[in-house]
């Protein structure tokens, strides 16, 4: 697994002009079924992909934690939502809440997430492949595939069954 992550930045950049274009066409005109294929083309992934061998998002990028979030994961730790801001996240350029540094520091060495079941939104929904209306997130995911091995799999794969 360690050799794919290795690879990913490079193959994603090998194929990144020709993924912006294809993600531009898909834009201007999304076939009807678009939602159903990617669920399809993410389910079928997810069963050959292992996150827990990976975890590369976690190590290299830091989700976004809303309000609600933080909310959800003080609670889980008994402080005030100001008192977990303080301790654990910052305030990007975008004017968002995320950690402090990456690699993110809920991550075991063992690949688990010690909040888990209480993680953020970000975390729970990425790598955003089976997002619906996904023609709208081409920027996030031209990113996700430099970081996300399945993200990249999905992608090659969506360019084989999606005609633009």
């Amino acid at each position: 697994m360690q050799d794919i992550i290795n690879n990913l930045p490079k193959l994603a950049k090998d194929k990144h002009n020709d993924n912006k274009k294809f993600f531009a066409k898909l834009k201007k005109k999304p076939p009807k079924n678009l939602d159903y294929v990617m669920q399809e083309l993410h389910e079928e992934e997810f069963k050959r992909t292992d996150c827990l061998e990976c975890a590369n998002c976690c190590k290299t990028t830091g989700p976004l934690f809303t309000d609600k979030d933080i909310e959800r994961i003080a609670k889980s730790f008994k402080l005030k939502p100001q008192q977990f801001i303080e301790q654990y996240l910052r305030i990007d350029e975008d004017n968002d809440y995320v950690l402090q540094s990456v690699p993110c520091v809920f991550l075991g060495a063992d690949n688990y997430c010690s909040i888990y079941d209480v993680r953020p939104k970000a975390c729970r929904e990425f790598p955003h492949t089976d997002r619906k209306k996904f023609q709208q997130i081409s920027n996030l995911t031209l990113k996700n595939v430099a970081i996300c091995p399945a993200a990249f799999n999905i992608v090659e794969e969506m360019k084989k069954r999606i005609k633009v």
